[in-house]
């Protein structure tokens, strides 16, 4: 059985009084230790898609499992124990706490998970040696780089040992050199960990490096040719 099960999944938005309908009987199956990429234009609900499958979002109808997990039947309390203690996320936009320091954003997950502080370090500091940052640990995010930000933010993500990752165009807001690096780690870190991770993204090289590609178009994935 996939790790990921997705079966006629439909999601509707209301915009400016229209209901507009993003996701239409979409079907999706990922196996353990896969990495997918999801290509498709902007607006077409990829986003929205990863949101579904990391419990962010609700849905309309049809069927969302990760793992032993039925999404769409978990109450508002289990959905957020879900996503703290399974899920790891990676966006365009690193959403660092600037008041807080690097380590100390990397620990951020393990704290909510009411881990102390030391026992959440010592995890937080492995990765961001693992990502390069072992001199930066105490820099807050101001002075760190946008490729070092982005660096926390996956340490961030798999500091709770996810079983599933889900990046939103990690890699959007770099330059091809820093996005290439972290494109590396990604994939190094995937393989290191025995990551799930499915990577909604505009870069071909990104999506090059993932063992499969799936288009979305129309509201339904079909595998990218």
């Amino acid at each position: 059985m996939a790790f990921v099960a997705v079966s006629g999944l439909n999601k509707y938005y209301n915009a400016t009084g229209k209901r507009l309908h993003v996701l239409r009987d979409l079907d999706l199956s990922v196996e353990q230790g896969e990495m997918v990429a999801i290509m498709g234009a902007s607006g077409v609900g990829k986003s929205t898609l990863l949101h579904v499958l990391g419990g962010l979002d609700t849905i309309d109808g049809g069927q969302v499992r990760v793992g032993d997990h039925e999404i769409a039947s978990l109450t508002d309390e289990a959905r957020v124990r879900f996503r703290n203690r399974h899920i790891g996320f990676v966006f365009q936009f690193h959403h660092l706490l600037p008041e807080f320091s690097a380590v100390e954003n990397a620990m951020m997950p393990l704290r909510i998970a009411r881990a102390s502080a030391a026992e959440a370090r010592p995890k937080a500091e492995a990765l961001l040696v693992r990502v390069g940052l072992g001199d930066r640990l105490d820099h807050r995010p101001g002075t760190l780089s946008g490729g070092e930000q982005q660096r926390v933010a996956v340490s961030r993500a798999l500091v709770m040992q996810p079983s599933l990752l889900l990046a939103d165009e990690p890699t959007g807001d770099l330059d091809e050199a820093t996005a290439d690096a972290l494109h590396d780690l990604l994939r190094s870190m995937h393989r290191d960990i025995g990551l799930t991770a499915i990577i909604a993204t505009h870069n071909p090289r990104l999506a090059a490096q993932c063992d499969r590609t799936l288009r979305l178009e129309g509201g339904q994935l079909t595998a990218a040719g």
